[in-house]
């Protein structure tokens, strides 16, 4: 299977047409200087890649910035999509999903963005706190207003993805059109409830870190420390309380060993395996250097065999993580709460 930057599939049940790779933007602003952001931008368009992912909680809104200066002289070539939910400071008033956050946010980013409107409005966590129907009406109104042309969701539940459709019908508002979970080969737990949710609903799947934080590039070893540079060097809290165990580093061993033996790249592996799923409309990357955007494009040059899925089959069984009984601590099972006598 080899896969074409040129293609485009819409996204979910919308009519919306996106690339089959998304040019993640986490790292602008701090870890990639406004140079090189600029830089991957320009070349992203000039391979086709016009899809575009941010978020407000990114460097509290430099990301934004960045981006938005940077697309603005093309700003309809662009399909541009950005997040709102996270807190954005340690006050607990600025974060979440209520009507008064997701107007005042959407304004706010709007503002640091330089557009009148963003085209994919992700739900970047759920809000236990507010009401789905609060949440939703307020989207519908943001569509309405033009200020968002649609909406997705991330880091959601297969059960809430279900009742925020139901909500949407009940409520005259157009579903989500695409999710974005954290998903790859490592990490394959969202085939359980989340895939089949978002397949049953017309939603798109636009997975994140589909490199596992970076194990799936193959740099790092069971018995070596970690280069100093890198994300399980800097102790990154994230990948240190997730992909960075010993059975995960040992299956990446396993499959870089086969990739050499392929000829083909790590991280064309890891995205081509993502894209072979056909609910899989589009992958996320999150470069931190321009070198690391070429490796992205250059992974469609790729072919993505039978034997290739086989080969991960035999490793992550389907819906299981790299370790049996890992889940990720940033978002813990819920459904056991502990008894407790009146």
């Amino acid at each position: 299977m080899k896969i074409d930057l040129k293609q485009r599939r819409n996204l979910g049940y919308s009519g919306l047409k996106v690339p089959p790779l998304c040019l993640g933007t986490m790292m602008f602003g701090v870890e990639t200087s406004e140079a090189d952001a600029r830089r991957m931008l320009d070349h992203a368009l000039d391979h086709s890649v016009n899809f575009v992912d941010t978020a407000d909680f990114y460097h509290k809104g430099l990301s934004e910035e960045i981006v938005g200066q940077a697309i603005r002289a093309r700003r309809q070539d662009w399909i541009l999509a950005s997040k709102v939910g996270l807190p954005m400071d340690g006050t607990g008033l600025k974060q979440g999903l209520s009507r008064r956050w997701l107007m005042q946010a959407l304004d706010n980013s709007l503002s640091r963005l330089g557009t009148a409107w963003i085209d994919v409005w992700y739900l970047h966590l759920a809000d236990h706190d507010t009401p789905l129907e609060e949440t939703v009406l307020t989207l519908g109104h943001a569509i309405q207003s033009g200020k968002i042309r649609y909406w997705g969701i991330s880091n959601f539940r297969g059960w809430q993805i279900a009742e925020l459709a139901r909500q949407c019908d009940l409520l005259s508002v157009p579903r989500p059109i695409v999710c974005q979970p954290y998903y790859n080969a490592l990490n394959r737990m969202p085939e359980v409830e989340i895939l089949p949710a978002c397949e049953y609903y017309g939603i798109g799947i636009v997975p994140y870190s589909p490199l596992a934080r970076g194990v799936l590039t193959g740099k790092y070893r069971v018995d070596q420390a970690p280069d100093t540079g890198s994300r399980a060097g800097r102790k990154d809290a994230r990948i240190m309380s997730t992909e960075f165990r010993d059975e995960s580093l040992r299956i990446a061993e396993r499959l870089l060993e086969h990739t050499r033996q392929q000829g083909i790249s790590m991280v064309a592996y890891a995205l081509l395996w993502l894209l072979n799923n056909r609910n899989v409309t589009s992958v996320i990357a999150g470069p931190r250097t321009f070198e690391q955007w070429e490796t992205y494009v250059a992974a469609f040059d790729a072919d993505f065999t039978k034997d290739d899925e086989t080969l991960l089959n035999s490793l992550v069984p389907s819906g299981h993580p790299s370790t049996p009984g890992y889940n990720d601590p940033k978002y813990p099972i819920t459904g056991r709460p502990v008894y407790t006598p009146a």
